[in-house]
């Protein structure tokens, strides 16, 4: 995995308005992705903590299911978690996805987002992702962020904050 690489484009990640790491991982299908290589177009990237879990489903699908309503603004819909590749391609040809899945198995994009963070259960504690979600326009910057993300309408939301982010322009 040393050929997939994150580079951060200002220092830190700092929230709103601070440039996004330039992210390049594997994707489900074997490919890369290097999200940097789909400007002009913004990008909708979702960190989700585990493939095939009921939340994790529930967000994948519905992100699936807007699709073609992101792609009409011009808009690219990308979930990442640390699974690895083979675990995403069960996922998405058991749950019928559309969006593309990277696998940040080292969690370094994870850690460049601040989405990895101190997770318990069952009395022990590990590094997971904290379900964000990030918008990223065709430019590079963050131009909104959600941090703590609780899935029902999360998807929807999301596409009326593109929507007016959009008619902002």
């Amino acid at each position: 995995m040393s050929d997939f690489k994150v580079i951060p484009l200002a220092g830190p990640l700092a929230g709103p308005s601070a440039a996004a790491p330039d992210v390049s991982l594997p994707r489900d299908g074997g490919t890369a992705l290097d999200i940097s290589s789909l400007r002009p177009d913004w990008v909708v990237l979702f960190f989700y903590p585990k493939d095939a879990t009921s939340g994790c489903t529930t967000e994948a699908v519905a992100f699936s299911a807007l699709q073609g309503a992101f792609a009409a603004l011009g808009t690219q819909v990308i979930g990442i978690s640390k699974d690895s590749v083979h675990s995403h391609d069960k996922f998405v040809a058991n749950q019928a996805l559309t969006v593309p899945l990277l696998s940040d198995e080292n969690d370094s994009v994870s850690e460049s987002f601040g989405t990895l963070k101190e997770k318990k259960m069952y009395g022990k504690s590990y590094m997971g992702i904290e379900r964000s979600t990030f918008l990223i326009n065709g430019a590079g910057p963050i131009v909104r962020e959600w941090r703590k993300v609780k899935v029902t309408g999360h998807g929807e939301a999301v596409l009326q904050a593109v929507q007016r982010a959009r008619q902002a322009q």
